[in-house]
């Protein structure tokens, strides 16, 4: 029974096992939601901006510190046109999951850094995969962050159907949700706008704060 409680802590963020998470917008009123992109940035971040510029909507993009380097310019409008931006790691390597406190350490460090060439400064990290574990935790507490998960998980890098990955979401939708989708495919682009033009009319207020 331990060991598998063990094995959901360390996979369920929710649960705060390891390290307290905030993955729920706590005493915020009915309807009010948050909206988060992880992996980026890539080539399809500038359409997602895109998107999110026509519905007046500012999310949180948890970038990769490998990608910031790579596409400078998309961070720089994702700072200017006011989304919130967290860290999640330099590398995102699977291995890191797993590895010892000094290399998880070294990796939000390093996205620190580069970030700070952007004059931006974060105290929130998503853990690659939603991933906890003693040594994460202490490498969150040495970086001085602020865990950051949600309670409704898209799928949209398993769910190749658009339709059902709509309706996944949908059917978790309640107030003070944090969403996580990953702005890394056309696929999830697409049920985006689908998402946004329901909570606009269904007078969802979504917002990018976390305290």
């Amino acid at each position: 029974m331990f060991i598998g409680l063990l094995f959901w802590g360390i996979f369920d963020i929710r649960l705060s096992y390891f390290v307290s998470t905030i993955y729920h917008l706590k005493g915020r009123p009915k309807k009010v939601i948050a909206l988060s992109f992880d992996d980026g940035i890539t080539e399809l971040t500038p359409r997602f901006l895109d998107l999110l510029k026509e519905y007046e909507v500012k999310a949180i993009f948890f970038c990769i510190g490998q990608r910031i380097e790579k596409y400078p310019d998309t961070l720089r409008r994702i700072k200017k046109e006011g989304h919130l931006i967290g860290n999640h790691t330099y590398s995102h390597s699977p291995k890191n999951c797993f590895a010892p406190t000094a290399t998880m350490v070294e990796e939000i460090q390093k996205t620190d850094e580069i970030l700070k060439k952007f004059e931006i400064t974060t105290c929130f990290f998503r853990p690659p995969y939603g991933v906890t574990n003693p040594h994460i935790a202490r490498a969150i507490k040495l970086t001085g962050k602020k865990a950051v998960g949600w309670d409704i998980r898209s799928l949209d890098t398993v769910i190749k159907d658009e339709t059902r990955l709509l309706s996944r979401v949908l059917s978790k939708l309640s107030h003070g949700n944090i969403i996580l989708m990953h702005d890394t495919s056309e696929r999830t682009l697409h049920v985006l706008e689908k998402l946004l033009k329901y909570l606009k009319e269904n007078n969802y207020k979504i917002i990018n704060r976390l305290d």
